[in-house]
């Protein structure tokens, strides 16, 4: 593939695009579905491959978050957000209302809470997709620290700064209380099985 494809240490794309140019290079087949890839700040850039113990945390979260929440509320695994003209990530989930989740005519651009899982991203995950979701204005932001097991939760969003101003880090014996959906309580060990 020779589309300015990046990995998250490397040099960004000079020239950046946009979600729209984006679009085109997926609509044009520059870009298939075997590409695993992301718009992140105007680059394209290679997703990590996923390991048993990364693939298990999103099973585990998707079925512990589906369970937690009401009708009005979705749950859209790896699947696209919009942001700013110039970013759309795929997290490994998203909590959204149904009512920002049923376009047939755009991604959506927003989320109560986005959840990352981290083993080989960690660095990505705090640094750059937190600075993005916190410009998005993203309640809450939680990685999944595979290595440590514990999760980083980010709350109370500063667009203008890009970055979250209560950080806190949950161990494997604490509890998961998500502030922006309320009734998700998830004990952090049941993650990490």
């Amino acid at each position: 593939m020779n589309v300015g494809v990046t990995h998250s240490d490397a040099v960004q794309s000079r020239r950046r695009i946009t979600v729209d140019e984006y679009h085109h290079m997926i609509d044009a087949g520059a870009l298939g579905e075997d590409d695993r890839v992301q718009l992140i700040g105007g680059a394209v850039v290679a997703m990590t491959p996923q390991g048993p113990a990364h693939a298990l945390a999103i099973q585990s979260l998707t079925r512990l978050l589906g369970r937690a929440l009401p009708s009005d509320l979705v749950l859209r695994p790896q699947l696209p957000l919009t942001f700013a003209g110039d970013s759309e990530p795929e997290p490994d989930l998203a909590v959204l209302r149904l009512a920002d989740a049923s376009s047939r005519e755009h991604h959506p651009r927003t989320a109560l809470l986005v959840v990352e899982v981290a083993g080989d991203s960690l660095r990505l995950d705090r640094e750059t997709k937190a600075a993005l979701y916190a410009r998005g204005g993203i309640p809450e932001y939680w990685i999944v620290n595979l290595a440590e097991s514990t999760v980083e939760v980010h709350r109370d969003p500063d667009p203008s700064r890009r970055a979250y101003r209560v950080k806190t880090v949950v161990p494997s014996e604490g509890t998961l209380a998500a502030t922006s959906v309320p009734g998700v309580r998830i004990d952090v060990a049941d993650l990490f099985r």
